[in-house]
């Protein structure tokens, strides 16, 4: 997914075919904090790994990578040149 680009909650990863906008995948996301996010929800989003509606949403480094680069493709391309001839 390209950096900037909008994410819905029916947005789908191209690679996997997983949904994007999902609390794992956001900035804010952060297992040690109240309802596991840094924003000042109201109540805790149960399934973190599901689609939701959430309007503190933004993808994290994890979700776009550096530069906005696909942090799987980068690996798989890495994983593929150690093979290449």
């Amino acid at each position: 997914m390209p950096h900037g680009e909008r994410i819905y909650r029916t947005t789908i990863c191209d690679d996997c075919g997983k949904p994007i906008k999902i609390c794992v995948n956001c900035e804010f996301y952060d297992p040690s904090s109240h309802y596991e996010c840094k924003e000042d929800i109201g109540e805790s989003v149960r399934e973190k790994d599901t689609a939701n509606f959430c309007d503190y949403f933004s993808a994290g480094k994890k979700t776009l990578g550096e530069n906005g680069e696909d942090p799987h493709k980068k690996a798989v391309d890495t994983f593929n040149s150690l093979f290449s001839d």
